[in-house]
C-alpha cells in the first residue's frame, strides 16, 4: 500500500512539473499562460492565437466570439500574396508547441505560401514585458520577400495613439486622429463602415481603456522598410462599435530558400487613469518602453 501511494504521489508531481514550465502553465486544454506578476497571456494552439492579455482580473483584448474578431494573430505580408481569408495554418490550424523556459508553437508549412512560423512566448521580469518572437521561414524552393505582420483585437473603447505626424497618416481624414504633445491621439467613435489607416511610427503603438494602458514595442522602420503598399502601424476599426485591430508590421526582407526572418514585440500592460490626451500620459508611455 505504502509504495502504491508513494507511486501516486510521484507521478502527481511529475505531472505538476509537466504542465509548468517556470512562468509558464499548461493549463490542459490547448491553452498555455504566460505570467509576469500581475500581467498574464493567454494563447490557444489552434492558430497559435493569444486570447487573453490581462492585468489581475482586468481583460483587455476583444472576447467575441464572431470569426476573425477576436483574439492577437500572426500573418505574413503583403496581405496582396493572400488576400482573404487568412491562411489557416497560421491563422487557425494547429500549432506544434514545447515548453521549457519559453513556450513554443510552430504551424505546418502552408500548401499555398510556403512558409512555417514560429512563435516564442516568454517573460522579461525586469523589464515588466511579455516577449513574442515571431520567426517566418522560407520553406519553398524559391527566394521570397515577405514582412512580419501582428493584429491584435480590442474592444471599440477608449484612446489610441502612436508616435506619428498627422500628415503621415492615410488615407487623410478617414479616422479623426488629433494632434497632442507631439503625438497622434484616436479617441473610439462609431462609424457604419469599416475604416483603416497606415503611418510610419516610432517603433510602438498604445491603446488605453477602462483603467488599462497596453503598449506594444517593436522595430522601428523608416518608410522604405515595410511591404508593399503596408506600414509600420495599421489601425482598423470595424464598422459600427464592434472591435478595433491595432496591427504592426516588420521590414519586408528577403529569405532565399531555408533562410528565416525573427521579429520581436514586447507586450507591456499597467493600470492608467488618464481618460484624455495628455504630456504625463506620453511620458507613461516611454518610461515603459526605454
Amino acid at each position: 500500500m505504502k509504495k502504491y501511494v508513494t507511486t501516486i504521489l510521484t507521478a502527481l508531481f511529475v505531472s505538476c512539473i509537466t504542465a509548468s514550465a517556470g512562468n509558464i502553465t499548461d493549463n490542459g486544454d490547448g491553452k498555455y499562460t504566460i505570467q509576469n506578476d500581475k500581467v498574464t497571456m493567454t494563447v490557444t494552439k489552434d492558430g497559435g492565437k493569444i486570447l487573453s492579455f490581462k492585468y489581475g482580473d482586468a481583460e483587455v483584448i476583444s472576447q467575441t466570439t464572431f470569426p476573425n474578431s477576436f483574439g492577437s494573430t500572426f500573418w505574413t505580408s503583403p496581405q496582396k500574396e493572400w488576400n482573404w481569408p487568412p491562411v489557416p495554418e497560421f491563422d487557425r490550424m494547429p500549432y506544434q508547441v514545447t515548453t521549457d523556459d519559453k513556450l513554443v508553437m510552430t504551424s505546418e508549412v502552408s500548401g499555398r505560401l510556403k512558409y512555417q512560423i514560429r512563435k516564442e512566448f516568454s517573460v522579461d521580469p525586469a523589464d515588466k514585458a511579455i516577449v513574442v518572437a515571431y520567426t517566418i521561414i522560407n520553406k519553398s524552393e524559391e527566394t521570397r520577400q515577405v514582412a512580419p505582420w501582428e493584429i491584435t483585437r480590442v474592444p471599440n473603447d477608449g484612446i489610441i495613439f502612436f508616435d506619428a505626424p498627422i500628415e503621415d497618416i492615410t488615407p487623410a481624414g478617414l479616422m479623426d486622429f488629433k494632434p497632442a504633445f507631439g503625438i497622434s491621439w484616436y479617441i473610439a467613435d462609431e462609424a457604419q463602415q469599416n475604416r483603416k489607416i497606415n503611418a510610419d511610427g516610432k517603433g510602438w503603438l498604445a491603446h488605453c481603456a477602462k483603467g488599462l494602458l497596453m503598449v506594444k514595442k517593436f522595430q522601428n522602420l523608416d518608410k522604405s522598410q515595410p511591404a508593399p503598399e503596408e506600414a509600420e502601424i495599421q489601425v482598423y476599426v470595424n464598422q459600427r462599435k464592434t472591435f478595433i485591430e491595432l496591427e504592426s508590421q516588420g521590414a519586408y526582407t528577403t529569405l532565399k530558400p531555408g533562410e528565416s526572418l525573427t521579429w520581436t514585440v514586447r507586450w507591456y500592460l499597467q493600470p492608467c487613469e488618464e481618460t484624455q490626451p495628455s504630456k504625463s500620459f506620453k511620458k507613461k508611455v516611454l518610461d515603459m518602453i526605454k
